[in-house]
């Protein structure tokens, strides 16, 4: 699956790539941007080369830091103490949905450099992001039910051993559900827990929708010359992608993959906001933010990541969590976490004053 997110990944940068140069589409008189004090190309350089080792580091550290949370008893995912953390990251990732994407969706497909038809006569933000969030609930469906299947049809040769009929009905019923109810009996070798195929589905789609919006965001920073703004812009984008990749990281500690494809996971979310940042100060001579083909290409980009990360955040992660046993059977445990997940998004809610 690792290497699918790899495939997704370059053709996603390869799409960036060419539509990015025509950016340089002649901007609307009324559209360009006025000189100020704070508009210095010189003097915004060192900032944006700071901001990528910066953001960078950042990146790594909150991805990284839940896969190194089985060393520490106490952040075990058997703890409660880690589902706490995770609803917390989960409320980041909600938050980031509704109040950093999505809006800056709607003020770019809005924007008044952009034709009053149709751009202006229909809600494209919304409508972008409601087919997004349609797509991710089918992809997650299919993706789940076709790596379901190949779990079954490798469990049902393997079980079929001498040791009697009762056996192999009990392995089959409980593919998946090997929790420890049937101390006798052990999985099949290469049967993989339903759970866990949920997981490395929901951390790969969800791994995806952040990827999308990283290399936005990352693009328009470097393109930016303003040095007012790109100071504040930088802090909140490294406190935005240290605590996303915590929910990040804890989703691919939860699916339990190698350490390569950890690692390939974790690298990738690291480094696409870095790389859209060094894409933007190379094209940032020709790049025009508030160009028409600008504004849609990143306001449709936006939109459609938006309809991702709220799914992924509400079904997958928070309804997933919630309904789950563990929280259904603790209404202590339960409050602890709605109050972490209010914590998450009025946090990152907060954020979205400077980003």
């Amino acid at each position: 699956m690792a290497f699918l997110l790899v495939k997704i990944f370059s053709i996603f940068l390869i799409i960036i790539c060419i539509f990015t140069p025509q950016a340089l589409s002649v901007v609307p008189e009324e559209c360009k941007t006025e000189t100020d004090g704070c508009t210095n190309k010189e003097k915004a350089l060192p900032l944006k080369i700071i901001a990528i080792f910066s953001i960078l580091i950042a990146s790594i550290i909150g991805v990284c830091s839940p896969l190194f949370t089985r060393s520490v008893p106490a952040l075990n995912p058997e703890r409660s103490l880690f589902v706490i953390v995770k609803c917390f990251a989960s409320g980041i990732i909600l938050a980031t949905g509704f109040m950093h994407v999505l809006p800056d969706s709607f003020d770019m497909l809005t924007s008044k450099c952009l034709k009053e038809n149709p751009w202006h006569k229909f809600p494209f933000t919304g409508f972008v992001a409601m087919l997004s969030a349609i797509v991710t609930l089918i992809v997650d469906s299919i993706a789940t039910s076709i790596y379901s299947k190949k779990s079954n049809n490798e469990v049902i040769p393997d079980v079929a051993s001498p040791v009697g009929g009762r056996q192999q009905d009990m392995a089959v019923v409980n593919v998946g559900h090997f929790h420890g109810h049937h101390h006798g009996l052990k999985p099949a070798q290469g049967a993989v827990d339903q759970q866990l195929l949920r997981n490395r589905v929901i951390a790969m789609v969800l791994e995806l929708g952040i990827v999308v919006h990283s290399v936005v965001i990352g693009l328009s920073l470097g393109a930016s010359n303003n040095t007012c703004t790109i100071k504040g812009l930088v802090a909140a984008l490294c406190f935005h992608q240290m605590f996303e990749g915590m929910g990040l990281g804890g989703c691919i500690l939860q699916a339990e993959y190698k350490a390569m494809k950890k690692f390939t996971m974790a690298f990738f979310f690291s480094v696409t906001t870095p790389f859209g940042t060094a894409l933007g100060i190379a094209l940032s001579n020709t790049y025009k933010d508030n160009s028409p083909t600008a504004l849609i290409t990143e306001g449709l980009l936006n939109a459609s990541s938006a309809g991702l990360l709220i799914y992924m955040a509400l079904v997958d992660l928070l309804s997933a969590e919630f309904m789950g046993q563990k929280l259904q059977g603790s209404i202590k445990l339960q409050i602890k976490c709605y109050a972490a997940v209010l914590l998450g998004a009025g946090f990152m809610s907060l954020m979205a004053k400077w980003g």
